[in-house]
């Protein structure tokens, strides 16, 4: 019968060596001498951690601009609502919360797709005759974006395509991107209102394509599509089989002379995963309360999305449940005088800020219609001393302070970003001191060949 002897050889200020004999037949062989191994740190980011990239983050981190010392700083930056203290929420909402808190019955874990008359209360305030809702329709989650997360997440694998629109929110990419997703630009139209180049887009399906994002109202854009043309989009994804995946976070904010369509409520055949959630219209981005709606009336997704859906959620366990339980107060209760107030507030800004900056040469402001932005074109030609928008509006901080962010964030050169939810008063000095630094800088088709000719 074979036998093995280890021997083990070392001393206690060496790593041990192993001295390995084989003995077989009474014969003994010699295996040489393996050294042990040394434990040593070897810790590396994830793959994951490495492809996710935010276009926002990246370009406003690297503008190394101060602001004009001798002017206060006004950003027109940030999608926060409430960062000035203009736009409060409803008496309403936060009674709700805080009724709910009070209660105490809001404070263990929930279901991880949320509590079931949660998901009733959405279903019921979202249902149509033309798009109806049930509570099963419903997920819940950690604010829009991670609605947008879950939706990526369960109609695309790595080495699938989606359709993005360019210029579009960067979370898209973001998201894709650290998923090994690929991401498919498609064109937005800024001389029509910026309505999809549904050509353009068609071109850009194939055997990979796994959904379609339909951003409406529209962040950076501030447009609204209309009824015609979200037929025509729904026309190439229903004749190209292809998903929609629907992101209505600003539904409903839309300008009086203006009318929102739900997309789900104008197509029985085109599977959709719409996302939305308490940020924008009720004034409370922070408490993280998102949800998906599920419009598959041909049974296209069956329940293997919907199954799909709940395990992905299973991940964080749900959103928060204190909110969970304002929910039904706060859809039903809201008054309707609180939207029409903010809207008022937002389409007066706009309207200021589009008739200011129109006046200014080498602008170019697209009327928005809803949302709370507006897209400004520079007509660079006419500054010809700064490279791109991102020179252009680091030069508007430090010599005006003012903080706009330039459209390359959202894969659009050459504009810059204005949000209207700062205070009149603060849009106003804005549009003065953008109009004083243009005037600066601008040149007239001469001198900007003169200029030109001396570099």
């Amino acid at each position: 019968m074979d036998s093995y002897l280890i021997q083990v050889n070392g001393h206690d200020d060496h790593a041990p060596v192993l001295d390995v004999h084989l003995k077989t037949n009474g014969n003994s062989i010699s295996l040489g001498k393996v050294k042990g191994r040394k434990p040593r740190w070897a810790v590396r980011a994830s793959e994951m951690s490495k492809k996710t990239f935010n276009p926002v983050r990246a370009i406003v981190d690297s503008m190394k601009v101060e602001p004009n010392p001798k002017k206060a700083m006004i950003s027109l930056s940030l999608g926060d609502p409430t960062v000035f203290g203009n736009l409060p929420t409803n008496d309403e909402v936060t009674r709700a919360v805080k009724e709910v808190l009070d209660s105490g019955c809001y404070n263990g874990y929930a279901p991880s797709v949320g509590y079931q008359s949660c998901r009733e209360a959405v279903a019921a305030y979202y249902s149509c005759p033309e798009a109806p809702l049930e509570a099963q329709d419903v997920i819940l989650t950690s604010g829009c974006s991670q609605a947008i997360e879950l939706a990526l997440a369960v109609l695309a694998n790595p080495g699938q395509n989606i359709l993005v629109p360019r210029p579009g929110f960067s979370l898209y990419k973001t998201l894709a991107l650290s998923m090994g997703i690929e991401v498919k630009l498609y064109d937005l139209l800024p001389e029509k209102a910026w309505e999809i180049d549904l050509k353009h887009l068609e071109t850009l399906v194939d055997e990979k394509t796994a959904c379609l994002i339909v951003n409406n109202p529209s962040n950076p854009c501030g447009s609204v599509f209309s009824k015609s043309h979200l037929q025509k989009i729904l026309a190439v994804a229903s004749r190209q089989c292809v998903p929609i995946l629907a992101d209505e976070i600003y539904g409903d904010m839309v300008f009086a002379d203006c009318k929102y369509e739900p997309i789900a409520t104008l197509s029985t055949t085109v599977p959709i995963l719409s996302c939305g959630g308490l940020a924008k219209r009720w004034l409370v981005p922070g408490w993280r309360m998102g949800w998906i709606l599920i419009h598959d009336r041909r049974d296209i997704f069956g329940n293997e999305i919907r199954d799909g859906l709940l395990r992905l959620s299973q991940r964080i366990l749900g959103p928060c449940t204190i909110v969970q339980g304002a929910l039904e107060r706060i859809l039903h209760r809201t008054p309707p005088e609180f939207y029409h107030n903010t809207l008022s507030i937002l389409k007066s800004n706009a309207d200021l800020c589009y008739a200011a900056l129109s006046a200014i040469p080498g602008l170019r402001p697209v009327r928005p219609a809803g949302a709370m932005y507006l897209m400004v074109e520079i007509e660079m030609e006419h500054f010809p001393e700064f490279e791109n928008d991102v020179e252009f509006t680091e030069r508007l901080i430090s010599e005006q302070s003012v903080f706009c962010l330039p459209a390359t964030c959202f894969e659009y050169p050459n504009f810059f970003r204005v949000v209207i939810t700062v205070p009149e008063e603060m849009i106003l000095e804005a549009c003065s001191r953008i109009q004083e630094f243009c005037e600066m800088h601008y040149q007239g088709a001469e001198g900007a060949q003169d200029l030109e000719c001396d570099k």
